[in-house]
């Protein structure tokens, strides 16, 4: 397990770093451009979401045809996957030029929504990269080379922010660009992963053994990838769909809650993203065994993940409340700030951060139950979940803001709950069983027994 998650966990990681050093660096330049490049960077995912998840999905096909001893369908299938990716750039097309409307009806300041609207038609040039990316590591995370995963993640975080540096601050000839700076280092790191991506595929091992170049449009498995991954692509745009609505909302209560709420949650990567990568090592363990027809090592692979992820929040959390200030104070760096507003805008952050300790251990379990359901095939019940509760938090969220005229605390113990209600639910799924018995793939070499 941990050869598979080690990886994983460290790729996490990385965009991990990118994001809060990102975000960092901005805040010294300007705090106002730190908090639009983290709603305009939200609602810009949420966006890509549908395609994102729907690509992630190919690993899942990767990870069962491997554990079923069909080599010969995996390059195949990553190709379906990468056909897929190609959709998404009319949307990136249409998003550019409709993207003022959407930050204006945020009604944020004026100098933030341009902010926002800048940071966003940029990375819209990002989008397709980024989807086409996520597609190709499918390749080498289906069938738990996560290592390689692991170096090519870390080598466009490096290049990341080394242009974050030159590009924000104008550096070495570079333009003193701030915010547009940030997000044009982000396109060239997202694309940067699928030409290295395509490189790799073409070893001519790679080509024998898994047709890694065989990339004709095969309509059988496109489909079966559309019907399996199309839920779960759906259930990651709700989910980060409500909370991208989250995040505008808390951006019209003012600039000091958007701040401090983009401070709050920009540390929080710092535990999320690691429970993300061993998520995405127990949905690779999950495929594989099932295709295997061995469903009581994928709970067990799943347990043993969920024991690691839980050891980890558990210190995050502690650090997070005995040590708040070796996160905060890597934000509050600009000189410009008034002592009594930076520290208002630190005592915020310092409470705000209290919300995600308090929500750490819910955020992971519902982070490794979720992904162990979809490394089965159990997408659709995800994906009616999520429409539940992303319509939910969306929707409370506006009646707290707008009808209630609630303060930013309150509307951070409506994350609390929804992320226990998230925990629960998946929680429950899993330990029902209903998943031991699903397949995204025809089996050949570990066919399921026939029922009696």
């Amino acid at each position: 397990m941990l050869q598979v998650a080690f990886p994983m966990v460290v790729s996490s990681m990385s965009w991990t770093l990118m994001t809060y050093v990102d975000r960092a660096l901005l805040a010294h330049h300007d705090p106002n451009e730190m908090a639009a490049s983290f709603s305009a960077g939200i609602v810009w995912f949420a966006l890509f979401c549908l395609f994102f998840g729907t690509s992630s999905y190919v690993g899942t096909f990767v990870s069962q045809y491997h554990g079923d001893e069909q080599p010969e369908k995996i390059g195949p299938v990553v190709w379906q996957g990468n056909w897929l990716s190609l959709w998404s750039i009319p949307l990136a097309v249409a998003a550019y030029a409709a993207c003022r409307w959407v930050f204006e009806l945020a009604d944020h300041s004026q100098v933030v929504t341009e902010m926002e609207i800048k940071y966003f038609q940029i990375l819209c040039y990002a989008g397709p990269g980024l989807v086409l990316g996520q597609s190709f590591s499918s390749f080498y995370s289906g069938r738990g080379i996560t290592w390689v995963v692991m170096l090519v993640d870390l080598f466009a975080t490096i290049v990341n922010l080394g242009l974050d540096y030159l590009w924000i601050f104008g550096k070495w000839g570079f333009p003193d660009a701030g915010i547009a700076g940030a997000a044009w280092a982000t396109v060239l790191a997202c694309w940067l992963k699928p030409v290295i991506y395509l490189v790799l595929l073409n070893h001519p091992q790679h080509r024998t053994s898994f047709r890694s170049f065989d990339w004709k449009l095969e309509w059988a498995i496109f489909k079966r990838l559309v019907y399996f991954g199309g839920p779960s692509g759906v259930q990651m745009l709700l989910d980060v769909t409500g909370f991208a609505i989250f995040v505008l909302l808390i951006g019209r209560l003012g600039e000091m809650e958007s701040q401090a709420s983009t401070m709050a949650f920009s540390i929080n990567t710092v535990s999320f993203m690691p429970a993300w990568g061993l998520g995405v090592a127990a949905s690779i363990l999950v495929g594989q065994r099932l295709g295997e027809n061995r469903d009581d090592l994928a709970n067990r692979a799943t347990w043993t993940c969920y024991q690691i992820g839980m050891a980890y929040m558990v210190l995050l959390t502690v650090l997070y409340v005995a040590l708040p200030n070796l996160f905060i104070s890597n934000f509050l760096g600009n000189e410009s700030l008034p002592t009594a507003e930076k520290e208002a805008l630190q005592h915020m952050a310092l409470i705000l951060l209290y919300f995600v300790a308090a929500y750490n251990a819910f955020d992971s379990t519902q982070i490794l139950f979720v992904s162990a359901l979809k490394g089965a095939g159990d997408s659709r019940f995800i994906m009616l979940v999520s429409l539940v509760m992303a319509t939910a938090l969306a929707v409370l969220t506006y009646v707290a803001v707008e009808i209630l005229h609630a303060d930013v605390y309150a509307c951070w113990v409506l994350i609390v709950l929804w992320l226990i209600a998230l925990a629960v639910t998946y929680l429950a799924r899993f330990i029902g069983g209903k998943w031991r018995n699903m397949r995204v793939i025809e089996q050949v070499h570990h066919p399921q027994p026939a029922e009696n």
